[in-house]
């Protein structure tokens, strides 16, 4: 919850005071695994400030490596690089219903 509570923060003083907190709490414990997490809060703990300025996700290039891939795994052995870069850009384009109302049914 107190991680949950820090990551919604937009001001990174308060956001780190957060963060620091639960720091404190795992280090507290003396649990190996709380500990773990101390030490991988501290080694992140730029990036995760820097998210209450900056809220980017990375889940569009997520999505994007995943199409890629897939592609690569489907169509395995393609001789030219170009075709692939070509069926790439294939499947990312947003699907296009010609006529979107033919397609729907009426009661």
């Amino acid at each position: 919850e107190s991680l949950t509570l820090a990551y919604s923060r937009n001001d990174e003083a308060r956001m780190s005071e957060d963060i620091i907190s639960i720091m404190d709490t795992c280090k507290s414990t003396k649990n190996e695994h709380l500990m773990w997490f101390r030490r991988l809060l501290d080694n992140h703990f730029e990036g995760i400030i820097a998210h209450a300025t900056y809220d980017i996700s990375a889940g569009k290039i997520e999505g994007i490596n995943n199409k890629i891939k897939t592609l690569r795994r489907q169509a395995y052995g393609y001789r030219d690089d170009e075709y692939f870069f070509l069926k790439l850009f294939d499947i990312s384009r947003k699907t296009y219903v010609r006529n979107p109302l033919s397609h729907k049914i009426c009661d």
